[in-house]
């Protein structure tokens, strides 16, 4: 009997999503429409960023439903009114809870109160005047890059993807902790570096299992105990290495310095904890993805890459010169890094917001409250609408050329927008050049053979 009566609930819920939910006038696929289920599956196979673009094109619709509560938009306003400043004293959209978990205590996570102290206490970490003092960490760890290089260039084929990673997990790690992972010196990453790599694929897990709320406990058994453990080993790690740093006290210039400042409303060991384990991630690998996106696009784009190699090597006498300030006025080098990251963004799909209680209106329509809304980073970016031949791969678009004059180049925002936006773009954007500048500087590229 309850097993019948279960079911009559599902079917009556899959009617009411179809045919009377407040997002039945929007286009979608009517499976979608549903249950989650087509969605999540989606994400599992790691294709949402490709399925999201072929949806909207198939409607030809600026906002299209993908899950019985769920809006995808694409417009280049889209972002802007959905992650912006709201007007007035009101609160910026919420972010997915399905997305988030709200039991951690770090910027990404946190509500509106914390989140501002957050950012009020980090933002120090990420000041010009800041990047200055950190620059000769940075530096060291780019010109030990370049050394490590040129030992082994002569060997064979070079994966520069994990060598990005060494540098970048190498320099976060001595921002963050005080002490580099070693990655560099050992050719290799750090046990706990693959850790990090592992945790990434086990929020996933999780982030789908949040969808089905009634499912979820039964959902998280099948995720392997290996997993879980190592999750669990990664946060034990970070803990480990924040006491270490906080030991040192306030004495250099990085990131835990600024955490470690007594103010107003300074932050706690757990916050600390939580907020140290959002840095390391979110200043690593997502790096290292552009800076490998952007080589391999350079080198199948040789032309792109000729020009490149030009601006670097007329710019500078010698590779001295070559630093966070100077790298920064290479107005060729700052079109390729847009470009990468319109055509290959590390965050391709959405992070996902929901609107107020009482409803939002968004590109002119009005979308109920509580429901959930994105825009998808890769398809907005390769929408023909929005961006000419998004397919290809062309830095000249950034630099006035007529060509591309009807793109909205102001619908690029791979580090987001309004007062959740990364606070980290800045330092993210003097790294890549810094790298990619002193490689190209010094090698001449070519793609490997496989």
């Amino acid at each position: 009997m309850f097993e019948t009566l279960v079911v009559i609930g599902l079917l009556l819920q899959i009617i009411y999503n179809v045919t009377f939910h407040p997002l039945c006038k929007y286009p979608g696929p009517k499976l979608w429409a549903a249950t989650r289920i087509p969605y999540a599956l989606m994400g599992a196979r790691g294709q949402t960023h490709k399925e999201i673009l072929a949806l909207h094109q198939y409607y030809d619709a600026e906002i299209i439903r993908v899950s019985p509560n769920e809006l995808s938009f694409q417009h280049p306003d889209a972002m802007k009114e959905i992650m912006g400043h709201r007007k007035g004293k009101a609160e910026e959209n919420a972010k997915d809870p399905d997305f988030i978990d709200k039991n951690h205590m770090d910027i990404i996570s946190a509500n509106r109160e914390d989140h501002s102290r957050y950012r009020r206490i980090l933002s120090n970490g990420f000041s010009a005047k800041s990047m200055q003092e950190q620059q000769p960490i940075i530096k060291s760890y780019i010109d030990l890059l370049i050394e490590r290089l040129h030992g082994i260039c002569s060997k064979g084929p070079v994966d520069v993807v994990a060598w990005y990673n060494y540098t970048t997990f190498d320099i976060i790690g001595d921002l963050a902790f005080g002490q580099s992972f070693g990655c560099l010196d050992k050719s290799d990453y750090h046990p706990w570096v693959k850790v990090i790599f592992q945790n990434i694929k086990m929020v996933c897990m999780v982030n789908i299992t949040r969808s089905f709320k009634v499912l979820e406990p039964i959902l998280k058994a099948f995720i392997p105990k290996e997993v879980m453990k190592k999750g669990m080993s990664h946060r034990l790690f970070v803990r480990e290495k924040v006491d270490q740093r906080v030991s040192l006290g306030t004495s250099r210039p990085d990131f835990a310095e600024t955490m470690l400042k007594k103010g107003a409303q300074p932050m706690n060991m757990p916050e600390m904890y939580e907020n140290a384990n959002v840095l390391i991630v979110a200043g690593s690998e997502t790096t290292a993805t552009a800076l490998s996106g952007c080589t391999y696009l350079l080198l199948t784009n040789p032309d792109k890459l000729a020009k490149l190699q030009k601006e670097i090597r007329t710019s500078f006498q010698n590779e001295d010169e070559i630093d966070l300030l100077s790298t920064a006025k290479l107005e060729y080098l700052h079109a390729v890094l847009e470009e990468t990251l319109r055509s290959y963004p590390p965050v391709p799909v959405a992070l996902p917001r929901i609107t107020p209680p009482a409803g939002q209106e968004i590109l002119g329509q009005w979308i109920p409250g509580n429901t959930t809304i994105g825009v998808a980073h890769w398809a907005l970016y390769h929408n023909d609408k929005i961006f000419s031949k998004p397919f290809e791969f062309h830095p000249e678009r950034w630099l006035g050329d007529p060509a591309f004059t009807d793109d909205h180049l102001e619908a690029l925002k791979p580090f987001h927008i309004g007062p959740r936006n990364c606070l980290g773009m800045n330092l993210a954007y003097a790294e890549m050049k810094m790298i990619l500048a002193k490689v190209i500087w010094n090698f001449d590229l070519q793609l490997a053979a496989q």
